[in-house]
């Protein structure tokens, strides 16, 4: 049995390319976007869904926590922080580990995306509260968008923004040619309830984004930051 509930399982825009034969796609989108007041677009980075609770630090299992190598250091972060944690879940994402994107401006390795409470999941107001008081950054806000009336539009701003290169400048990891962001995840800006996931968290995802040669994890290679030896989580 699982200690606790995993994160969702996030819908792709039906125009986003980057899926898999076991993605959700929501046709629908639309239908609940419209009904959003305020939608953040973040964006999506390239590394594990990790999370950190009174219980322990998990990957996208939530059977036990992690003891992968690559979570060796937010482990270390995790033991100063646990008993500030109470009830609270604090979801990231690793970069720790260079997965399809190697970041040549990454200024730290681990970057909140959402915070769960019991069964609600928390605002971005107070997921961007809670993040700076654990001097941790969030995933980069792209942009604020309230309640889009056009759907053309809606989508072509979306594609607009893919097209980018994000915050920290990736290259593909397996031949360091240029690359775009690995996508976007755009979210109800309001809190809502765990069992309404689904119809508050949408995502695109760049075409080819799980091209490597080989997996990640059989020869992983630690990200550098943009500033070895600065302000940042990982103290190695």
């Amino acid at each position: 049995m699982a200690i606790s509930r995993k994160y969702g399982r996030t819908g792709h825009y039906p125009f986003s390319p980057g899926t898999t034969s076991d993605d959700r796609i929501l046709h629908d989108y639309w239908d609940h976007v419209q009904c959003i007041p305020t939608l953040v677009h973040t964006e999506k980075l390239d590394g594990e869904n990790n999370c950190l609770s009174k219980y322990g630090v998990f990957a996208r299992s939530h059977a036990a926590p992690t003891t992968s190598p690559w979570t060796e250091t937010l482990r270390q972060y995790w033991h100063s922080i646990r008993h500030k944690l109470g009830d609270l879940e604090i979801f990231l994402e690793n970069l720790y580990a260079v997965h399809s994107l190697r970041y040549q401006s990454l200024e730290q390795h681990f970057h909140v995306f959402a915070i769960r409470e019991h069964d609600r999941w928390l605002s971005w107001e107070e997921t961007t509260f809670y993040a700076h008081l654990l001097e941790l950054p969030t995933v980069p806000v792209i942009k604020v968008v309230d309640q889009p009336a056009n759907r053309k539009a809606f989508e072509a701003d979306v594609l607009q923004i893919v097209a980018g290169k994000g915050a920290y400048d990736p290259v593909n990891a397996h031949d360091g040619s240029e690359a775009t962001m690995e996508g976007i995840v755009s979210r109800n800006a309001a809190g809502y309830a765990v069992d309404d996931f689904a119809h508050n968290v949408f995502k695109y995802v760049r075409k080819g984004h799980v091209k490597t040669d080989q997996h990640w994890t059989r020869h992983w290679q630690r990200a550098r930051l943009k500033q070895e030896g600065g302000t940042h989580v990982d103290t190695q």
